[in-house]
């Protein structure tokens, strides 16, 4: 995980204080409350009494439009399709209009395009395909909103298009008999943050009109539109926390056979999801038909009403979730292999990789792996003969949409939103596009956003307690834009390591001032631990109470841990400027100074190295052990150095660095390095 800049929330001591008083909370509810953004008791009723505090559908510009549109064809018996996509959020928003427009009476069918032999939104093929069925109304749902030509074509066939989308839209809009999207810029709905999902049952509501019965409708529905919705990582804010609070309260008792039947193998049935559970646990499998197999099948297990057949789709959709897991493990160590093959491509503002045949359903999963690990927005592209498809994720502050828009005549296909993107070019186009998407980052004129793990608040071991978690029980549901409660624990001496689960995990013990906690890190070895007892720590964490032989404890995760001291800005901007330095840009005096090592840095570097008998870990680690080194720049500098003259051995596997001593006789001149006289070379262009 690359190091990020941890920023911890600064509440206003009066505000708190009034918080508090105003809303008879305790001070700790007060700060969470405060810092997103409800200090008025207005804001407090509304956040904690959501529930069917939904807006007017026809707010939404077009909705009129569409719902009358669909009521007509029901009135008349005209075909109607529902065009969904194949993951979590259309699979769950195309079960939930067919089964309500079933329900209307309506002569209605759904059709989910193939991932591998289709793509994302409308094409061509499956409208002809539509028309060769006798469709007469295209409705869809969570796509659409960039099928220009697509819709254009349906016209010319004689069929009608309804479009249903969230997607930022382009400045064309599709020429279609409706088109019902939050976000276009003429639509002045209060609000705009829904999922695909989230569109379409406010078109539902809609279709029902004056007489629209709301709590009917969450009844019968608001657990599929909890699950898209926490699918597709829409904020958890306004009318969408509205959805998934009633959701949660109905999917554990669902009467959906496919549904019960998904969580019986996910082993969570009879249990009170989260939205975190419901993520972890029913959105993989879902997503999973959409990218192994059939997309449909999932649609079938969530409308169907014979236990036999939900219990056989369930089984097939666990299946699928399980190769998909093991078929993004392969490809995300291709991906990493490549990386280490070419690490000139880490150096990149935009990471974009690519490879033959890569599965296209996981290549989304991959990006986001690599974007967190590497603190960089990245593209991860399948090419195949002469197409390539491709999928990016990006972290706040750099829109990776805007990103992928201006690098448009490189595309013939692509859409998406700020932190996210799918794209479609010609294979012969992946480095014209890799230089072209760099080229925009850099014409920005700044520094690339880094990563940010915001802190609520500071604890203090001492203060730790199973009344935390149960109170802050209250803010659920977690998600974004209510994110679960992230604490510190800042300035803890490391006392234990101790590995768990067959070494797959640590528990880890701290200590401040006489008070020792104990907290668990997952997915962590005692070889990838960098840090040893006496490492003065600060540490992210978040609660949980959780019964153990029948009393309820207090579980403490670790998020992230960094060591206390470190100037995390410093070590940011020195890891950009080397970087920098390895794009070969110009330099200033100033930077190749901050890059240029001396003597004692080399000595410091290599004596750390040998002294621990070879290092693996982070390099701000490695910074804070060999003190006399300046900074992250040089330091990345030397071991370049280093590992030039074979002095050591080099690896970057990911975002660790491995050296080791190599053991030799000979002298060498350091400062004859062919790095450093490249350097020296960048530095006179840039004066």
């Amino acid at each position: 995980m690359s190091l990020k800049k941890w920023e911890v929330f600064q509440s206003n001591p009066n505000v708190t204080k009034q918080i508090t008083k105003d809303m008879n909370i305790s001070g700790l509810l007060a700060v969470l409350l405060e810092e997103r953004g409800i200090v008025e008791m207005e804001q407090f009723e509304k956040f904690f009494r959501s529930e069917g505090n939904l807006s007017d559908p026809f707010l939404i510009t077009d909705m009129e439009k569409a719902a009358d549109r669909i009521l007509n064809a029901i009135e008349n018996f005209e075909k109607i399709a529902v065009y969904g996509d194949y993951d979590a959020d259309g699979v769950t928003a195309t079960a939930m209009l067919y089964s309500y427009l079933e329900s209307c009476g309506a002569n209605v069918i759904y059709y989910i395009p193939e991932r591998e032999g289709e793509g994302y939104g409308l094409n061509c093929n499956a409208v002809d395909t539509l028309h060769a069925q006798e469709v007469n109304l295209i409705v869809t749902v969570d796509n659409g909103i960039s099928s220009i030509q697509e819709v254009a074509y349906a016209n010319r066939l004689g069929m009608e298009v309804v479009v249903t989308d969230h997607h930022r839209p382009r400045t064309e809009l599709p020429e279609a008999y409706a088109v019902v999207d939050p976000y276009r810029v003429d639509c002045d709905c209060p609000y705009k943050d829904y999922s695909g999902v989230g569109v379409a049952f406010k078109l539902i509501m809609a279709l029902e009109g004056e007489d629209c019965n709301l709590g009917a409708l969450l009844d019968n529905y608001a657990d599929l539109v909890a699950i898209g919705t926490i699918g597709d990582v829409v904020p958890l804010t306004g009318e969408n926390r509205s959805f998934v609070k009633a959701g949660l309260k109905m999917i554990s008792r669902t009467d959906r056979l496919g549904l019960r039947a998904l969580m019986e193998r996910a082993g969570v049935e009879g249990r009170q999801l989260t939205a975190g559970n419901v993520a972890f646990t029913l959105v993989p499998r879902i997503n999973a038909t959409g990218r192994i197999g059939s997309p449909d099948r999932a649609v079938r297990l969530l409308i169907s009403e014979y236990p036999e057949e939900a219990c056989e789709l369930s089984t097939e959709i666990n299946d699928d979730n399980e190769y998909r897991r093991q078929i993004e493990k392969e490809i995300y160590e291709k991906v990493m292999q490549k990386l280490q093959d070419e690490p000139e491509r880490l150096y990149d503002r935009v990471l974009v990789i690519e490879g033959e045949n890569w599965h296209h359903g996981v290549i989304g999963i991959i990006s986001s792996r690599i974007t967190d690990q590497f603190g960089k927005p990245s593209i991860i592209l399948s090419y195949n003969g002469e197409e390539a498809k491709g999928s990016g994720r990006s972290i706040e502050g750099f829109s990776l949409f805007q990103a992928v828009s201006a690098c448009g005549q490189f595309l013939s296909q692509y859409g998406g939103h700020p932190m996210a993107a799918g794209l479609t070019l010609s294979t012969k186009n992946i480095p014209a596009f890799r230089k072209a998407i760099n080229d925009y980052a850099a014409s920005l004129g700044s520094l690339m956003p880094t990563q940010v793990l915001k802190i609520d608040c500071i604890l203090n071991p001492r203060d730790l307690s199973v009344e935390i978690p149960q109170e802050i029980h209250a803010l659920e549901p977690f998600g974004m834009g209510n994110p679960s409660p992230l604490f510190g624990l800042y300035h803890v001496t490391l006392s234990n390591i101790t590995p768990v689960g067959g070494g797959k995990h640590l528990r880890v013990s701290v200590m401040q001032n006489g008070c020792t906690v104990r907290c668990m890190k997952f997915g962590t070895t005692l070889e990838q631990f960098p840090y040893r007892p006496g490492d003065i720590l600060d540490l992210a964490v978040t609660l949980d109470a959780r019964e153990y032989n029948g009393k309820n404890t207090l579980s403490i995760f670790i998020k992230d841990i960094k060591l206390s001291d470190i100037d995390v800005d410093a070590v940011l901007a020195d890891t950009a400027l080397y970087e920098k330095s390895k794009r070969g840009e110009r330099l200033s005096k100033n930077e190749l100074e901050r890059l240029f090592p001396n003597r004692g840095a080399f000595a410091a570097v290599y004596r750390m190295i040998r002294d621990v008998n070879g290092f693996c870990g982070s390099p701000e680690i490695l910074l804070e052990r060999a003190k006399d080194v300046g900074n992250m720049a040089m330091l990345l500098t030397v071991l370049d150095v280093l590992a030039e003259y074979r002095l050591i051995t080099l690896e970057k596997p990911g975002d660790i660095i491995k050296a080791e001593i190599v053991h030799t006789t000979h002298k060498v001149d350091l400062f004859g390095s062919d790095i450093l006289k490249n350097l020296k070379l960048l530095g006179r262009v840039g004066e």
